[in-house]
């Protein structure tokens, strides 16, 4: 996968806020992707995207700073842990229930974070 020109320049310029929202939406997309790919029984492709979403998990996992961010910190590696759980079941039992969970907490995660200007706790979360 290639990245544009555009999208290259967004992530670079990227504030560490806007870089968990893009993290976010990638992880989302990932997801959907894999959904796809499940039901129409392209595994390797199903696979692929499920290993996509979990190397954006693992990086977003790595960015919080739980000296920082205190029980939101905690509670975002927790459910970063969950999820990739879900995915691994998804993975390896061929099934859409994970998938579907997985997509729905990041669908809740990404309108927490694009509700409102960028708040100090939100920040404090994301590695500087």
């Amino acid at each position: 996968m290639s990245i544009n020109t555009y999208e290259q320049n967004r992530i670079l310029s990227a504030s560490p806020v806007e870089l968990v929202k893009i993290l976010y939406a990638g992880a989302a997309r990932a997801v959907l992707n894999a959904r796809e790919y499940l039901r129409a029984g392209d595994i390797a492709s199903r696979s692929r995207e499920i290993s996509k979403a979990q190397a954006i998990l693992l990086e977003l996992a790595t960015s919080v700073d739980t000296a920082r961010g205190g029980d939101v910190g905690v509670r975002l590696l927790a459910l970063y842990d969950y999820m990739q759980s879900r995915l691994l079941a998804a993975n390896t039992q061929q099934s859409a229930v994970p998938l579907a969970e997985v997509s729905a907490l990041l669908v809740t995660l990404q309108e927490a974070w694009m509700k409102g200007p960028d708040s100090e706790e939100r920040e404090l979360a994301a590695a500087s």
